[in-house]
C-alpha cells in the first residue's frame, strides 16, 4: 500500500458499541498498511455523515475518505430508507470532489448480533477501498497524460 494516502474517518455514534470497535479496527488497520489518518470526525448517527464528509473532501490534506457505521433493521423500514439515501449521497459527493468516499456502513437489514459479528470486515474492507482507489485514481490521472487508449488500470 501507499504510505503517502492521507485518509479522514468518518464515524457514526449511534450504534456506539459497535462503531467505537470499527474505528478502532480502521485505525490499526490504517497504521498496518502505512496510511496516514489526518481527520477523525464522530457524527450523531449514519444519516449525518455527508456534510462532513463535504467539509473533509475540500481539504487538500485528505485523498479519501472512510466511512464506519452500524444501521440495525428495527420494527419498520426506517433502515432500508436511511442506507439507500446516504450510499446515493456518499456516490454524489466522491463525484463532486474528485475523491473516494468509501462505504464502510453495515446494514440495512441486519441485525445487531450481525453487526457486531462485521466490524473488522467492514473497517478494513472501507479502509482497503480509499487506498486502492486513490492509487487507481492517481496511476489513471498519470497514464492519461502518457498513454493512448485502450487504457488499462490495476
Amino acid at each position: 500500500m501507499n504510505p503517502s494516502t492521507r485518509l479522514a474517518i468518518v464515524v457514526a455514534e449511534f450504534n456506539q458499541e459497535i462503531t467505537e470497535k470499527m474505528l478502532r479496527q480502521a485505525l490499526r488497520h490504517s497504521a498496518a498498511i502505512r496510511a496516514s489518518v489526518t481527520y477523525v470526525c464522530k457524527v450523531p448517527g449514519s444519516y449525518d455523515v455527508p456534510l462532513i464528509i463535504q467539509a473533509l473532501l475540500k481539504k487538500d490534506n485528505v485523498d479519501a475518505v472512510v466511512t464506519l457505521g452500524a444501521i440495525v433493521r428495527g420494527e419498520t423500514k426506517h433502515d432500508e430508507v436511511i442506507a439507500h439515501a446516504i450510499a446515493a449521497k456518499l456516490i454524489d459527493l466522491s463525484l463532486h470532489y474528485g475523491k473516494p468516499v468509501t462505504l464502510g456502513i453495515a446494514g440495512p437489514g441486519m441485525t445487531r448480533q450481525q453487526a457486531k459479528a462485521r466490524v473488522i470486515e467492514y473497517a478494513d474492507r472501507s479502509v482497503n477501498a480509499a487506498v486502492q482507489m486513490v492509487l487507481i485514481h492517481k496511476k489513471l490521472n498519470k497514464k492519461i497524460e502518457k498513454v493512448r487508449y485502450p487504457l488499462v488500470v490495476q
